[in-house]
């Protein structure tokens, strides 16, 4: 029996490249509908993993199925892909080339065509509709392979490291066409390791590292592996406060105290700084963050490494 309710899904999914098992047992469940994030270090297994889900490359151990097929290539004309390497005819003008994009995918090329133009209009790129490819900045040229992989209105949309290399306007350009098509009814999968991204865009996601899957869920899930924490100025500072704040209390250099928020909640910790004569000038509850919860899950090397690439 099918599962409609699951666009794209993974059971212990291996794969080596000579002794080394680059992706290692991933177990992966995509919900129709929903923009699903595959986060992970650089040299994660995130591009190997999203290959054999589209039928690129074969698993040696495993199962997948795409869009309730276990055959991913007999639906691929319901998929759209962007690649990690992005590749464009440089000669060809921009709605030319996303049209092309979508005659792969089965579009008739006057649709194509048609479609492309509305497309760049709607993501800001109008005044470049008849410039060809080699006439168009990085930025631009990344977002015409994103619209020729939309063009033919996919089911699925795969997309892996669609932020790289991409300015902040263009990024931003980016986030609101997986939106659109989120809304349309698409299914978006992507994979990234900036944080940011992630943490605006994503209904689900998969942390890997090292070929593992280290954490699946939703964004409440993930923020709920980690305790809040609490940032407290007195409204009279002293000396000794510290003896009451939690053991993890740091200062902030300007008055204030940052420290974990205690299990049985801050009520009677504020009773015990008021009675003790400090007082509360500021209090605010600070939400670990989808980076917050990447360090803790990948270590800070693996951070370090992602931010370097």
């Amino acid at each position: 029996m099918l599962r409609t309710d699951l666009a794209v899904t993974a059971s212990g999914l291996v794969k080596r490249f000579g002794d080394r098992r680059v992706v290692d047992g991933v177990d992966i469940a995509v919900p129709t509908g929903m923009i699903y994030g595959v986060l992970g270090p650089n040299g994660a297994g995130k591009t190997t993993t999203l290959r054999m889900l589209l039928g690129i490359i074969e698993p040696d151990e495993g199962e997948r199925t795409l869009l309730g097929n276990d055959s991913p290539r007999d639906v691929s004309d319901r998929v759209g892909y962007l690649p990690e390497e992005r590749g464009l005819y440089p000669s060809m003008k921009a709605t030319q080339a996303i049209a092309f994009m979508g005659a792969l995918r089965g579009l008739d090329w006057k649709t194509g065509r048609k479609r492309a133009a509305e497309l760049m209009e709607a993501a800001g790129l109008g005044h470049a509709t008849d410039l060809k490819i080699r006439k168009l900045s990085k930025g631009m040229a990344q977002l015409v392979q994103l619209l020729g992989s939309v063009v033919h209105q996919p089911d699925l949309l795969v997309l892996d490291e669609p932020f790289s290399g991409l300015d902040p306007v263009n990024q931003e350009r980016l986030e609101k066409l997986i939106l659109a098509e989120r809304d349309r009814g698409a299914t978006i999968l992507f994979s990234t390791h900036v944080m940011a991204h992630a943490e605006r865009l994503c209904d689900r996601l998969t942390i890997i590292a090292g070929g593992k899957v280290r954490f699946e869920g939703s964004m409440a899930d993930a923020r709920a592996t980690m305790p809040h924490k609490a940032h407290y100025v007195p409204h009279h500072p002293a000396d000794g406060i510290a003896a009451l704040l939690p053991a993890d209390a740091t200062p902030d250099g300007g008055g204030g105290w940052r420290f974990t928020m205690p299990d049985e909640g801050i009520e009677t910790l504020l009773v015990k700084l008021i009675d003790a004569g400090y007082g509360i000038s500021g209090l605010s509850i600070e939400r670990p963050s989808l980076h917050d919860v990447f360090v803790r899950i990948v270590g800070e090397q693996a951070l370090q490494q992602a931010a370097d690439a």
